[in-house]
């Protein structure tokens, strides 16, 4: 990950309906949800579902799939593991103390 996709990403992460929209789809997993049932889990209008997600898969942050008449969002784990190392080895320097402070989190 570079720079310019870590701000894009870390951008789209400010609001707090696209955070929401995050958390709901991790839940998910590989099943991933229709824009629908994201908009109804984070109590947003369809077209406000609709701008967040957009956002966040502009972001690199989702990846999306029509599967009939649906559009299913689904995290991009990989992309959100770059983007924590990304934070962890090149911002802090790969520093020993913000090592052991993540190891303690995913441990």
């Amino acid at each position: 990950m570079n720079e310019s996709q870590a701000l894009a990403a870390f951008s789209a992460l400010t609001d707090p309906t696209r955070l929401a929209i995050l958390r709901h789809l991790v839940t998910k997993g590989a099943e991933g949800a229709s824009a629908g049932e994201i908009g109804v889990a984070v109590t947003a209008t369809p077209s406000r579902a609709a701008f967040h997600l957009s956002t966040l898969k502009q972001a690199g942050l989702l990846t999306s799939e029509k599967v009939s008449r649906n559009v299913i969002y689904r995290v991009d784990f990989a992309r959100m593991g770059a983007l924590v190392a990304y934070l962890v080895e090149d911002c802090c320097a790969g520093d020993a103390r913000v090592k052991s402070c993540c190891a303690g989190l995913f441990g």
